[in-house]
Formats: C-alpha cells, structure tokens, sequence
C-alpha cells in the first residue's frame, strides 16, 4: 500500500497551529519600526500562507518524496550524451570540508590562497588532458562554454580585422551548438552526415570559405564515432582561416587516449559533471571551463586566475588586467563546488587512472551493444565509442507504435531503469541513445539488455500504456501541450 504522504503537496499537511521550530524575538536594536524601514508598498499586511507543519511531518514528505524519483545513486541511468555515471561521495565529503565550503568569494585573494591553488591545478590539468594550453574555469555549463569560447573566437577576428559570420555545425550536433552560434552573432550553417555517421567531406568542402569562422564538431560525436578524419577536417579549416571548435560532452571516451589539441581542436569546453563526476541532473548546477590555444589566451575571460613565483613561494590571484579580454561571463569564479570534485576526481585517479576511465567506458558501450544489436538495429555500425545509437523504427510496423521509442522508454522504467536519450540525434529514425559510462557492472549491462528485449516482446497496449508501476503515470502530452498553464495555489 503507497504511503498517503508521498502523494501529497505539503500545503495538504498543514494544519493551523502546527510548529517545527519557533524564532526567537529580533536581538538587533532598532530606533526606528520597522513600517519606516520598508516603503509601505512592499510591507505585507498579513503573513505569507506557508504550510504550517511539524519538523517530522517536513522531514517524511521530503523523504517520500525522494523515493519517487530515479537517480544514479538508485538506478541505472543510460542516458546517450549525458555521461550519468555514479557521484563518488569521497568526492563530496571533500569538497564538504569548512576550508572550502564555508569561505566567501569577497575575501580577499591573501585569505583564500588553498582555494585559489586548487582551481589553479584544476586549470593545469584541463590544459594538459585537452592539449590546450589557456583555460578559464568561468563559464557555468556545457552550452555557456560554447557561447564563451565563440565569443573569444569573435574577440579574435575582431582584433585581426576579420569579418566572419559563419559557424559551420555537423547535422548530429548537440542543439545547443547552433544556439551558442546564434547567441555569438554568427550564422549556424549545416554540415551533411554520411551515412557511416561521419562529416561528409564533399558537403563540408562546399560550405567552407574565407567567412568561416569556426566549426563546432564533437569527437567522438553524438552516434558513437569517432571523425576518423579529424585531422584532415582540421588542416581544411584552418587553411581557410577558420577556428576549430570541440565540443567536450563526449570526452569520457577519450581521457588520457587522444587530446583535441593534438588533433587540431583551437578550443574547447569540458562538462566536468560529466567527465569528472560531479552531481549531474536535477537542473545543475554544472560547470563548462574552456581551453583555447596560445593565440587566443588574450581573450579569455577575466579576471584570470594566475600564480605568481614557484614552489612554496608561490601566491595565486585574480587578474583584471587584460585589456583584450571578452569581460567577465560568470559572477566570482564559476562554480567551484563542481570544480572542485573535479579536483578531487582527477587527483584521485591520476593519468593512467583516467585513461582506464575512457577504457572501460568504451568497452562497457561495444559491450551492451553486442547485446542490443540482435533485437534494434544499430544504424552506425558493429563498433562504437562511449555511446551507441539504435533504432526502435521497425516497432511501427511491427507493433503499430507510432512513438516506438518513447514507448520502449516509459515501459523501461517499470523494470527500474531510466530510459535511454530518445530521439536524438535526428539523423536516426526513432533514435534511442545508450551509454552505460565505467561505473556499471556486467550484471547491470546484462540485466537492462534483458529488460529491454523483454519490452519489445511485449503487446502494443502495454507499451502504450506504460509506466504502469509509477506513482505517476504517463502524462498526455499533447492535451497537456493545448491546455494553458494552472498555478496551484493555497486556500
């Protein structure tokens, strides 16, 4: 029998009266009352209806209400692209710590040397594992980094006297790439796919001149391949001037194996909540520090982290003193709590640790997929990366589904599995996005190939129809989508 109070709102447990904790009387002197203080618009005449219940009744609806939620430290999470893979809580206790926790980002930099070291060797190690020697640790997120790395790649054209206008996106990109082009002031064009999942060289041939500015190119990118012809792309635009962008989503295949710089990457942003196991999920918060080539470090944000002296001399701090710099792009210092873990992750395995990262990653991917392949096709081939795509296209004739995917995905969780990313990349029909990251097991890889080949048995009525064991079921989408917002409010 489901617990009444997971389902219920916590105005629902309100009763008049009820107390969890009690504030003391103000202690801080004042001459003045407080209707002086505050313009008499924005003084509330009555008190704001907050649900009024004891700390216990708090305590269990928060609890039951995260037992109604997947997470990576509950279940597995095959999310394509999105690299869900287990938090170590090392990682958290350390970042936990007073030192780090409880500091202020207004002190001054003498007070904050630790931190300020820290972020620093988390600079030194992006540079050494992109091949990119400049890094700023600003930007919030994945898709913030692309913006700000584009809005350097503007800096710089704009210093050499260079109007261009183009950004150049392969068709399986993530859709934020084109929205950070937009976002930059350039113009996001198409780059066609082969049918292997690669750039299709004559397409890009076609598309790039003298307006290029950059390319915007994931490797591996979002099929599970590797652009076994990265090299080439690169020499091809730079010998038109342009830049080469690499979007890092996908970088947990590649860590300690190839670095962007090495094979032509000018720039470049990091998901280190992907990469390095920071907290991913939930709306964040993330972090997406960037690595650019020497002729672009001028353009980096500021204030720019730097170390003055060596060894046991050495003191870290903000540098505003960049005349060239694009300005600032995230208050403080970005998100150092995700930083941080990052630190501690790297630390934690060092080189060769991180390259069995990638190793095993990959290995995990080929091996589901050697699973998978017998019952969905898998359009790209018998090998990938740390990803792979399959295709629930041939349910629609067979079943008659016409969301085949998001039905294999929705009836995946009444077997305690998150659903893979469905239908993307577009260049795949009814695309379903699997990587199953190092951190699972062979049981676990075995068990949701099981669960997925025991779904495409099933009826049509029961994929239709699923979840079935969820406190919440399906939502109507589409009735949903017609339908104008309702804001809930208390009696």
């Amino acid at each position: 029998m489901r617990n009444q109070q997971a389902t219920q709102l916590v105005f629902e447990l309100s009763r008049v009266g009820r107390r969890g904790t009690r504030l003391p009387d103000c202690d801080v002197p004042s001459d003045e009352p407080i209707e002086s203080l505050i313009p008499a618009d924005q003084l509330a005449t009555e008190p704001p209806p907050l649900p009024e219940v004891t700390e216990a009744d708090v305590v269990r609806h928060f609890t039951n209400l995260s037992t109604l939620n997947m997470s990576v430290d509950t279940h597995f999470y095959p999310l394509g692209s999105c690299t869900m893979k287990y938090n170590p809580k090392r990682n958290e206790r350390l970042a936990g710590l007073a030192g780090l926790a409880q500091i202020h980002p207004l002190q001054p930099d003498e007070t904050i040397q630790g931190v300020l070291e820290i972020l620093y060797a988390v600079q030194e190690m992006l540079a050494e594992i992109s091949g990119l020697p400049a890094v700023s640790l600003q930007p919030a997120a994945g898709a913030h980094g692309e913006l700000t790395a584009l809005l350097v790649a503007a800096a710089y054209f704009r210093e050499r006297g260079e109007k261009r206008s183009v950004v150049l996106i392969p068709d399986s990109a993530h859709g934020t790439n084109p929205a950070s082009a937009q976002m930059a002031g350039f113009r996001a064009v198409s780059i066609k796919s082969t049918a292997k999942g690669f750039v299709d060289m004559a397409d890009l041939d076609a598309k790039l001149d003298e307006q290029t500015a950059v390319l915007m190119i994931t490797n591996p990118n979002t099929l599970g391949c590797y652009e076994q012809q990265i090299e080439d792309i690169a020499r091809r635009v730079h010998k038109k001037g342009g830049l080469v962008y690499l979007d890092g989503a996908n970088m947990n295949a590649i860590l300690g194996i190839a670095r962007p710089g090495d094979f032509g990457a000018d720039m470049m942003h990091f998901n280190p909540h992907k990469t390095f196991s920071g907290p991913h999920g939930g709306g964040g918060p993330g972090a997406g520090p960037i690595c650019v080539a020497a002729p672009l470090c001028d353009y980096l944000p500021c204030p720019a982290l730097v170390r003055d002296g060596d060894d046991e001399q050495a003191r870290y701090r903000l540098n505003y003193d960049r005349p060239h710099s694009i300005g600032r792009v995230r208050s403080f210092f970005g998100n150092v709590g995700v930083l941080l873990r990052t630190y501690f992750y790297i630390r934690s395995y060092g080189a060769d640790g991180l390259r069995r990262v990638s190793e095993d990653a990959v290995l995990n991917a080929n091996y589901l997929l050697s699973k998978v392949r017998h019952f969905l096709p898998v359009p790209q081939g018998d090998r990938c990366m740390h990803e792979f795509v399959a295709s629930a296209e041939p349910l629609k004739k067979q079943k008659g589904l016409k969301q085949p995917a998001m039905d294999l995905g929705k009836r995946l969780l009444d077997f305690g599995f998150h659903a893979p990313t469905v239908y993307f990349p577009l260049t795949v029909h009814d695309a379903m996005m699997i990587e199953p990251t190092e951190t699972e097991s062979r049981e676990t890889l075995d068990a949701f190939a099981e669960a997925l080949f025991r779904v495409i048995e099933e009826p049509a009525e029961t994929l239709s129809d699923a979840p079935l064991t969820t406190h919440i079921s399906r939502p109507d989408e589409v009735q949903a989508a017609r339908k104008p917002v309702v804001r809930w409010t208390p009696d």
